[in-house]
């Protein structure tokens, strides 16, 4: 892929970013994943790129959804797979609270897992624990193996873990371990990206979440040089039916990082919608000047690009949808 279409990556969420921040705290989750949604889609069609959605908010011509199966671009570019949430955290924008962002993951075309809407079982750590992970472990195993790969004792490690029901057990045997849990609340892709950052103090991502999350949170962590293990977790007979239409001919296969993200070129970029540990939100400054806070990765290269920039709406038509 063009070194180039990672920054280009950057504008679409930047924008998308911006149009969501508007609704924050304002307790409308719908209107701000749309205003996400509308920006990104339009901010795409200025893009060098052939782009197919294989990870969207909807199934195929479920419009005005970026849907999978939906062409992204100009046409003019590297044929691509692309993995969008437009908003991740549609109730933390909702609501005002921190770490919501807007995500891509890009790849060449086919290298991309086409993972359907619904729950995967996760685990996720840095590169100091590469390869010496694996779902099936029990977490006593697991926390023991990166307790001495981070070089760190057990009481100093930290398992960051969504806040839910269904975790309540791997939370008591953590703690019952001896190691310390961080909880979040919602958007897992930040959470599992943590464990790459060494300034975050996140050492072990664990639980059960959603399957495209996984798959773009899987470009991050490869750009980063970590690892991350998953396996599908359907419900019921439809979903294991609609694994199997999308190219899952074993709906409970362990799926290693590679499995997820097969290309070594894959590209990730987010930008913080509202506060959080790894980005700023947007901040409206006055006037038309608005602030982002991005990051933008390179699976290839391994470079890591933090991307702050100031934003004069007045002298961006092409962003004008997002202040009306």
């Amino acid at each position: 892929m063009d070194r180039e279409l990672a920054l280009e990556l950057v504008r679409v969420t930047e924008a998308a970013a911006i149009a969501s921040a508007q609704w924050m705290g304002r307790g409308d989750k719908m209107n701000a994943d749309d205003a996400a949604t509308t920006a990104m889609r339009t901010m795409f069609d200025s893009v060098s790129m052939d782009g197919v959605v294989v990870i969207g908010e909807g199934e195929l011509d479920e419009a005005p959804m970026l849907y999978i199966g939906e062409e992204l671009g100009d046409k003019t570019g590297p044929k691509v797979d692309i993995a969008v949430d437009p908003l991740e955290g549609t109730n933390i924008v909702a609501k005002g609270h921190n770490n919501a962002v807007a995500v891509i993951a890009a790849a060449k075309r086919g290298t991309l897992l086409h993972a359907p809407d619904m729950y995967m079982d996760k685990i996720a750590v840095g590169k100091n624990a590469k390869g010496l992970i694996h779902i099936d472990d029990p977490i006593e195993r697991t926390i023991d193996i990166v307790a001495r790969a981070n070089n760190k004792r057990v009481a100093d490690l930290t398992v960051i873990i969504q806040e839910r029901e269904r975790h309540q057990d791997i939370m008591d045997r953590v703690i019952k371990k001896g190691a310390r849990v961080k909880l979040f609340g919602d958007g897992d892709v930040g959470a599992s990206i943590a464990t790459c950052l060494p300034q975050t103090g996140v050492d072990l991502f664990v639980g059960t979440g959603g399957a495209p999350e996984g798959v773009i949170s899987a470009a991050a962590i490869k750009s980063l040089g970590g690892d991350m293990q998953a396996r599908l977790v359907p419900q019921n007979e439809e979903e294991t039916e609609r694994c199997q239409t999308m190219g899952l001919e074993n709906p409970l296969q362990h799926l290693t990082l590679n499995d997820l993200v097969k290309s070594d070129d894959a590209i990730f970029a987010a930008t913080g919608v509202t506060e959080g540990e790894l980005l700023n939100g947007v901040k409206f400054l006055g006037g038309d000047l608005v602030e982002t806070d991005s990051i933008v990765m390179r699976a290839k290269t391994r470079t890591v690009r933090f991307v702050k920039a100031n934003h004069h709406l007045d002298y961006k038509p092409h962003l004008k949808i997002i202040r009306d």
